[in-house]
């Protein structure tokens, strides 16, 4: 069964900006629920170089209907000039748990 959730991906700079990032969209209901990894590598390319940083990683739970919102959020308080947001599709999950993040995201 397909539902209205996806889970979002977001790289931060730091721990300061992953929990300002993460408190701001739960108390906005554009997210359920954010769940900051700890510190992680990341390898990427930047303005043609390859370049290495130690991030935080954000696991955005929210409601497809919500995404604008929170694209828009999150362009408006990230430190980076092009942040990570990356939309995942949730295809199937606890119905309940699914509701859930359906029932705090609702406007």
């Amino acid at each position: 069964m397909n539902s209205d959730t996806i889970i979002v991906l977001c790289s931060c700079p730091d721990q300061e900006n992953a929990i300002r990032i993460a408190n701001h969209l739960v108390e906005n209901r554009l997210a359920a629920c954010v769940n900051i990894s700890a510190q992680v590598k990341s390898v990427y390319r930047w303005q043609g170089e390859i370049e290495t940083a130690d991030e935080y990683m954000l696991f955005i739970k929210t409601s497809t209907s919500r995404y604008d919102e929170l694209e828009m959020a999150i362009l408006s308080i990230h430190p980076y000039e092009l942040p990570e947001v990356v939309a995942v599709p949730v295809e199937r999950g606890l119905q309940n748990y699914l509701g859930w993040i359906n029932q705090c995201t609702n406007k």
